[in-house]
């Protein structure tokens, strides 16, 4: 596990390195502007960027994806598996930079750095539940929808770890708190729920999360993530009719989402939390999932 150290803060983005016959696979190597922390990393344990040969990535949202085509610079004959859905918008990733931006604004590229284009042939698409096998390594796959449509998961029968992107929330190093991570703009709970069983299906001893380590209680983990993410999809709902902006309405939901994070946990751990989980951009997920079955405007 590499800390990527976003923006300095430790325990917000988390990328997967596993050491193969042929060189490195790395599932989710995290955006363009922590580039420097996981070369660090790699130079550390007497690797390089070139000795990467396998992505493996869970979806294409900047955080766990946006680094790819910067890394294939270095690395020219590396291939990248990613869900057939993401795949043009890694080789073309003009309209997933439009989506970000109406979300992230004039910080976007102090949050994510650049992202540079895949190029067609690097990629290979995964449709379906298999079994991949590269350079030695062999990892069930499997769709979870949810988070993203478009979301993969993939499970490592030799350790038991499930390296989970963003399909299972966010948590800090096995702390008490679990947070759902619902951006827009698909998400969906019911597909959240499904793909949590799909997951536990593989009995993981481990899940690895992107935001940020390691959980040790799948099965626990999971039902405490069933149980927030629907008590945090009733209050959005209830939230549609309150006074004010969207935004305001976030702000408002994000602020109590915090100050009980901050009941449970130290600053530092809060502080992670609200950089990895976002919760007023979860409000803006489960806004859009609502107003679209309420055909409300």
């Amino acid at each position: 596990m590499v800390d990527l150290l976003h923006h300095g803060a430790p325990h917000v983005i988390a990328a997967a390195v596993l050491e193969t016959r042929n060189g490195i696979a790395l599932i989710d190597p995290g955006p363009e502007s922590t580039l420097d922390a996981l070369e660090t990393a790699l130079t550390a344990a007497g690797a390089s960027l070139a000795d990467v040969h396998t992505i493996l990535l869970t979806h294409i949202h900047l955080d766990h994806a946006g680094a790819t085509g910067s890394i294939l610079l270095s690395a020219p004959d590396a291939r990248v598996y990613v869900h057939p859905i993401g795949a043009p918008h890694l080789v073309d990733p003009s309209r997933l930079l439009r989506s970000a931006a109406r979300l992230f604004g004039p910080a976007m590229g102090e949050l994510w750095g650049t992202c540079v284009p895949v190029p067609r042939g690097a990629i290979k698409t995964i449709e379906g539940s298999q079994s991949l096998e590269r350079d030695g390594i062999t990892l069930d796959v499997t769709p979870t929808p949810g988070h993203a449509s478009h979301h993969l998961c993939f499970f490592d029968r030799s350790t038991g770890i499930a390296f989970v992107g963003d399909a299972a929330g966010a948590r800090i190093n096995d702390q008490p708190v679990i947070l759902p991570a619902t951006p827009p703009p698909d998400v969906d709970p019911d597909r959240i729920d499904s793909s949590l069983d799909a997951i536990l299906g593989w009995h993981p001893d481990r899940f690895f999360l992107t935001h940020f380590g390691l959980a040790s209680d799948p099965a626990a983990h999971a039902q405490q993530l069933r149980e927030r993410l629907a008590e945090w999809s009733h209050r959005v709902r209830q939230s549609l009719n309150d006074p004010g902006t969207d935004e305001e309405r976030a702000v408002r939901f994000g602020a109590r989402v915090v100050q009980e994070i901050r009941e449970s946990v130290s600053a530092h751990v809060a502080t992670a939390f609200e950089r990895g989980a976002a919760p007023t951009l979860s409000w803006h997920g489960l806004a859009r999932y609502w107003r679209s079955r309420l055909d409300e405007p």
